[in-house]
C-alpha cells in the first residue's frame, strides 16, 4: 500500500461524511417514538391494514412481472441469435429512462373510456355504452402493477444477461457430457448460476417499487407511501408520519436483509475466464415468437410512450409553455448538478479510503453511506424534516435571543434539504460505480509510487484518478439522470415557488394536462437516455 495511508484526518473525514449522510435516518427512527398513539392507533383501526396490504401485493406483482418480462428477454439474447440480436441488446434498456408515472399516464389516457382505442372500437361496432362491451381498467392495482414493471423490468434483464454471459462454459459442458440436453443444462445449471443475480435485480425492483409515489396516488392505489404523504399534510402529524416511514423503511430493509441472508454462503460462479457460448439457433416460428415477445417490450415500455409524448409536444407546443419548463429546467439542472458532484466526490473519498488506509473498519463509511438507496423518496423527506426543521427553529431562537433578524427556514426550507435526501439517496449508485472501477487497478499500483518515493497525494492525483476518470464520470452521469427524475422527495422538500420538471409534470398529471408539460417530461427522457448510450458505446469499445 501507498505510504502516508495512516492519516487520521482522512479517517475521521470519512467516518464523519458516512455517520453525517445515515444521521437524518437515525432523527426520524427516533422521531417516530413520539408518535401520537391516539392517530395511529385510529390509522390502524380505518386504513392501514389496507395501506399495508395494498403494498405487500403490488410489490409481488411489480417483482413478478418484472421478473416474467426480464428472465426470458435476458434468455433470449444471451443464448440464442434471435433476429435483431444486437439491436435489442440495448434497446431492452430504454425504458429506465421513463419514469413510471408518465407511462401510467400515457396509456390511462391511451385506453381509458374517453381515450382513442375505446373511441375506435365502438365507431367499428356500434357499441353505445360502457355496458355494451367489457374493456379492462388501467387505474387499478394490477395496473399500477404492470406499468411499474414496463419500466422495471431492465433492471432484471441487465443483471442476469449479465449473469448468463459471465458464466464458466465448462460447467455447462461438463453437465451435458453426463448426458443432460441442452436444455436440460440450462434449467439445472445455468439457472441455479443466475440465482444471485435474479434475486439482487429482484431486491431493486422492490426497493424502486416501494420508492414509488406517483404511479400508485395517480391510480389511486393506497400504499405505505401515500399514508406517510397523507397523515403529514392531512392531519399534521411530522411524528406519526415519521412512524409510518420508519415501517416502510424497516420493511425494505428486511427484505434486502432476508434476500442477502438467502444466498450466503452459497458461491454460484466459477472464478475461470468466460469461455464461448455456444449460441442456440432457433426455427423460424421460434424466431418470430422471441423477437415478438423482445420488441413488444421494447415498444410497450419506451416506444409507445416516447411517440405520444412526441405528439403531444408537437400539437401543444407554444412559446408559453417553453417559458415556463425553463425555470423548472433551471432548477432540475441545478439541484441535479449539485447533487451528482456531492454524491461522486464522497464515493471517491470513502472508495479510496476503503482501498488505501490501513484501518481494519476501512469498508463501513462505504457501507453506511449507500443505506439511502434502500429508503424511498418519501421516507428521506421526512428524516430531512425531522432533522433539519428542529436545527433551523434552534437557529431562529438563537437569533431572537441575540436581537438578530430571524435567518427563516435555512436548512428545511432550501434546496439544501432536496441536494442532501438526493445525495443520501443516491450515493451507492455513485459508491458501486467507482468501487466497482476502483477494483480493475492492479494492487502493484497502489506499491508502486510509494517505492518510487512518492506520496499519497500525488499519487492520487497522477494514478488512482486518471485510471478512474471513466468510472468518476458514469457515476456522476448516473446520479445525475436518476436526481433529474426523482420525485417524492422534492415533492415534499422543495420551497415555495420551487419547481423541478418532474414535480411540474406530476402537478399537470394530477390536472389531466401533461399535454402541457410534454416537452418538459421528453427532456427527462432525454436525459434517461444519456447513461444507457454512454454505456452502450463503451461496450461496443471494449
Amino acid at each position: 500500500m501507498i505510504r502516508g495511508n495512516k492519516h487520521y484526518a482522512w479517517q475521521s473525514t470519512s467516518w464523519l461524511v458516512a455517520l453525517v449522510l445515515i444521521a437524518p435516518v437515525l432523527v426520524m427512527l427516533l422521531s417516530g417514538l413520539f408518535a401520537s398513539g391516539e392517530l395511529f392507533v385510529h390509522l390502524w383501526q380505518s386504513v392501514l391494514p389496507t395501506y399495508i396490504s395494498n403494498t405487500l401485493i403490488l410489490s409481488v406483482l411489480v417483482v413478478g412481472f418484472s421478473l416474467l418480462f426480464g428472465i426470458p428477454s435476458a434468455i433470449i439474447i444471451s443464448q440464442t441469435q434471435v433476429i435483431g440480436r444486437q439491436y435489442l441488446r440495448w434497446l431492452l434498456l430504454l425504458p429506465l429512462a421513463m419514469p413510471a408515472y408518465l407511462v401510467a399516464y400515457l396509456y390511462t389516457d391511451l385506453f381509458d373510456y374517453a381515450g382513442p382505442v375505446q373511441r375506435f372500437l365502438r365507431g367499428c361496432f356500434h357499441w353505445q355504452a360502457p355496458s355494451d362491451y367489457w374493456f379492462f381498467d388501467m387505474r387499478t392495482l394490477t395496473g399500477a402493477a404492470v406499468m411499474l414493471a414496463l419500466v422495471l423490468f431492465p433492471y432484471v434483464y441487465m443483471l442476469v444477461r449479465t449473469a448468463f454471459e459471465s458464466q464458466d462454459q465448462q460447467l455447462i459442458r461438463a453437465s451435458q457430457s453426463l448426458g443432460l440436453t441442452l436444455r436440460q443444462s440450462f434449467i439445472k445449471v445455468s439457472l441455479p448460476l443466475a440465482r444471485p443475480a435474479i434475486a439482487v435485480a429482484a431486491s431493486l425492483v422492490l426497493m424502486e417499487t416501494l420508492a414509488d409515489f406517483a404511479t400508485v396516488q395517480y391510480f389511486a392505489v393506497n400504499t405505505l407511501t401515500t399514508a406517510i404523504y397523507d397523515t403529514w399534510l392531512e392531519y399534521g402529524e411530522l411524528a406519526t408520519a415519521n412512524a409510518l416511514a420508519s415501517v416502510l423503511m424497516l420493511f425494505v430493509l428486511f427484505a434486502v436483509v432476508a434476500e442477502q441472508r438467502a444466498r450466503a454462503g452459497h458461491r454460484h460462479q466459477s472464478n475461470r475466464p468466460n469461455n464461448y457460448i455456444k449460441i442456440r439457433q432457433l426455427t423460424w416460428p421460434q424466431q418470430l415468437c422471441c423477437a415478438g415477445f423482445c420488441w413488444l417490450l421494447v415498444i410497450a415500455g419506451f416506444a409507445l410512450p416516447l411517440c405520444l409524448l412526441i405528439k403531444m409536444a408537437i400539437d401543444y407546443a407554444s412559446f408559453n409553455q417553453l417559458q415556463q419548463l425553463l425555470w423548472s429546467g433551471i432548477n432540475s439542472l441545478k439541484v441535479s448538478l449539485f447533487t451528482a458532484t456531492f454524491a461522486t466526490l464522497i464515493a471517491l473519498l470513502l472508495a479510496l479510503f476503503k482501498r488505501l488506509h490501513y484501518s481494519s473498519a476501512r469498508s463501513v463509511p462505504l457501507q453506511l453511506s449507500g443505506v439511502g438507496y434502500a429508503i424511498p423518496g418519501t421516507v428521506l423527506a421526512m428524516a430531512m424534516l425531522a432533522t433539519f426543521g428542529p436545527i433551523d427553529h434552534w437557529i431562529n431562537d438563537l437569533a431572537k435571543l441575540l436581537d438578530l433578524a430571524r435567518p427563516g427556514l435555512l436548512l428545511s426550507g432550501s434546496i439544501f434539504a432536496i441536494i442532501f435526501a438526493l445525495v443520501v439517496r443516491f450515493a451507492a449508485i455513485a459508491n458501486g460505480t467507482i468501487a466497482s472501477g476502483i477494483e480493475q487497478i492492479p494492487a502493484s499500483l497502489d506499491v508502486a509510487p510509494a517505492s518510487l518515493g512518492v506520496g499519497l497525494k500525488r499519487s492520487l492525483l497522477t494514478v488512482h484518478l486518471p485510471l478512474l476518470k471513466s468510472s468518476i464520470f458514469v457515476a456522476w452521469l448516473l446520479v445525475f439522470v436518476e436526481a433529474m427524475k426523482e420525485l417524492p422527495a422534492v415533492l415534499l422538500l422543495r420551497p415555495f415557488n420551487f419547481d423541478t420538471l418532474s414535480t411540474q409534470i406530476y402537478q399537470l398529471i394530477s390536472d389531466e394536462q401533461l399535454e402541457q408539460g410534454a416537452l418538459g417530461a421528453l427532456l427527462i427522457v432525454l436525459f434517461g437516455l444519456l447513461p444507457i448510450i454512454y454505456l452502450n458505446k463503451k461496450e461496443n469499445n471494449v
